[in-house]
């Protein structure tokens, strides 16, 4: 798209890209729009009704279709509740109260959970997703059955400062060619499913609302982390120090599962090459609560 592209018709090619995105599950998806203390959230729905109940939330700027290549293998035996961000891209709508921080995420993940009618549920997040899954899991243990942590980022280690410089641009001045570079660096390629690039594509010129600065939790309320958790970091991830950041996790979460997926890279995950983490997540996620 170039620079003349109007507002309308971007959010209309938008739209378009995440339609044909949420088509390629394999299984039958409800969407339905819930309304929460901070707006209006839009839930992808799967699965059958009287499963455990899963929510999924995705990395920043990868919206509740995302989980297109997971969701057949995790719909066969829990019901999902896949949500649009608050403030992020997507079909959610702000409006209510303000979204400022991680206590208005909580809140928010708590007024979506009292209006789903869902006391608790298991939770899995990757990225920007992972932590604020974390957060709710620091917030409300109670709630929170199992947690797993796909390639967490600011939960464990910092990001590194190279990563962050390549994602500036696409940030800033988001173009698609911009989005398609900074793909690219990460993965070493382009994504996998002609779908999911023009998603990609698209999102350079999707509106936020309000993305939350990711704070690293307390060491202290990391050690009390009390749900199951597995975290399952991508060993080719340029977003930051694998390795560091799998020793800090182990040692701060000693009855967590931490695993390393070959082959991965952040932004891989989880559209790509899903075979080993749908085994990973259908594993960790199936055991008895």
């Amino acid at each position: 798209m170039g620079d003349d592209t109007t507002p309308r018709t971007a959010d209309a090619a938008f739209r378009t890209a995440y339609d044909e995105v949420l088509r390629q599950w394999p299984v039958e998806v409800h969407g339905t729009d819930v309304p929460t203390t901070h707006g209006s959230t839009r839930v992808q729905i799967c699965g059958r009704a009287d499963a455990t109940p899963l929510v999924l939330l995705p990395g920043g700027g990868a919206t509740s279709v995302s989980w297109f290549a997971n969701g057949g293998a995790l719909a066969a035996g829990q019901r999902i509740y896949a949500p649009d961000l608050m403030g992020d891209f997507g079909r959610s709508v702000p409006g209510g109260a303000p979204l400022r921080g991680a206590d208005d995420l909580t809140a928010w993940l708590d007024s979506l959970l009292d209006a789903l009618g869902l006391e608790g549920a298991r939770f899995c997040g990757h990225s920007y997703g992972a932590w604020i899954a974390l957060k709710y899991a620091l917030h409300a243990p109670h709630r929170v059955r199992r947690l797993a942590l796909l390639d967490p980022t600011n939960c464990f280690g910092s990001m590194r400062p190279g990563y962050l410089a390549h994602a500036l641009p696409s940030l800033l001045r988001p173009t698609a060619a911009r989005v398609r570079a900074f793909h690219r660096w990460e993965t070493g390629r382009d994504p996998e499913h002609p779908a999911w690039q023009a998603f990609l594509d698209s999102s350079a010129t999707a509106r936020r609302t309000k993305v939350v600065a990711m704070r690293r939790p307390e060491a202290r309320d990391l050690r009390a982390l009390d749900p199951p958790t597995l975290v399952l970091l991508a060993e080719n991830s340029r977003a930051h120090d694998v390795r560091r950041v799998a020793a800090e996790a182990r040692r701060l979460l000693p009855d967590a599962r931490v695993d390393i997926l070959p082959g991965a890279s952040h932004h891989s995950l989880p559209t790509e090459q899903p075979a080993a983490l749908n085994r990973e997540l259908t594993e960790f996620l199936g055991r008895g609560d």
